[in-house]
């Protein structure tokens, strides 16, 4: 700090020193004992010493002050320090400006979150209706084909759901002991018509652990996986869920990830390589799924060869996540 401030001073440092040789020359020329130099160079270093104290003592005060307006800047309104001079007060009065547009801004941003918010929500519910209706329909007359497209949409609005959950920042947690093998089997069912419409077998090895979570989270978390694994398994291909010591794996043998897709799968947005090429993936599905775990405590991994397949660890017990 003292060398910044050294800095900051440097033109009163250099004009200081200027002085004192231009005394020194004036006191040379006109033969003046040299005592006398000393003497008034002495005065001169002790009066600056002085000034340069009280300087450097200000330069800290207000150093602090400003580190902790800093850590207040997330704040609406900014506790200002009283201005010292014109200067700060007009640096503070566009500060104050400043501050004053950023929180109108928010506010708005607010406001329009809010109403998206509530719209989609509002929309997810609603089309809920008439897929509950179809539905009913089918039960009366099976079209598999049909069904299988319902359950993908029905997938997509409960990843609008998931979404506008997790961005809205409130928390519907509730962390229990969840049996998971009653959690994996659920999921399962709830894609069989996809696995018999794609003739895609699953072998399932029963995990008998128990972990304490959110159960709904948790199964979100893993219905977005098994819709992934589906979507990009060809028809006749396998979809395995097995434990391995502290992971729970899902993994299938279909066509897998290109080697530079992998550091970006987790994403926003993200679709890769097979999503252009297919246009199946909305890149969103994976990273819902990191944002659930990082807020459930949990880590997943991924790990991938093209055309052999991709295999997804859940790590109930750690936080981070990474590709692999």
């Amino acid at each position: 700090m003292f060398w910044a401030y050294l800095k900051r001073q440097w033109k009163l440092i250099f004009m200081l020193t200027a002085f004192a040789c231009v005394c020194s020359a004036v006191f040379w020329l006109y033969r003046l004992p040299v005592e006398s130099v000393f003497y008034a160079a002495a005065l001169c270093m002790a009066l600056g010493g002085i000034l340069f104290a009280v300087s450097y003592i200000r330069f800290r005060q207000r150093h602090k002050e400003l580190e902790w307006l800093l850590r207040k800047a997330k704040e609406k309104v900014l506790p200002l320090p009283q201005p010292r001079g014109l200067l700060e007060e007009d640096y503070q009065a566009l500060l104050k400006e400043i501050c004053a547009d950023r929180a109108a801004i928010a506010r708005e941003n607010d406001i329009r979150f809010q109403e998206m918010t509530d719209y989609y929500t509002l929309w997810a519910h609603q089309i809920k209706t008439p897929i509950a209706a179809m539905h009913l329909i089918f039960q009366e007359t099976p079209q598999p084909e049909l069904e299988g497209e319902l359950l993908k949409i029905e997938q997509y609005v409960e990843m609008v759901l998931g979404y506008l959950r997790l961005g809205s920042g409130s928390t519907d947690y509730v962390f229990r002991e969840v049996a998971l093998d009653p959690l994996l089997r659920q999921a399962v069912r709830k894609y069989a018509r996809l696995f018999i419409l794609k003739k895609i077998s699953m072998d399932f090895q029963e995990t008998n652990r128990s972990v304490v979570t959110d159960e709904k989270w948790l199964a979100f978390v893993i219905e977005q996986l098994l819709s992934n694994a589906l979507k990009y398994t060809p028809e006749g291909g396998q979809i395995r869920i097995y434990s391995d010591g502290e992971t729970v794996v899902i993994a299938d043998n279909g066509i897998g990830i290109q080697e530079e897709d992998l550091p970006r799968v987790f994403e926003k947005g993200f679709t890769g390589f097979n999503g252009r090429e297919n246009r199946k993936s909305t890149g969103i599905g994976l990273y819902l799924c990191r944002e659930v775990m990082e807020r459930l405590n949990h880590g997943i991994f991924i790990s991938s060869r093209p055309g052999q397949g991709t295999l997804v660890r859940l790590d109930l017990s750690r936080k981070q996540g990474f590709v692999e």
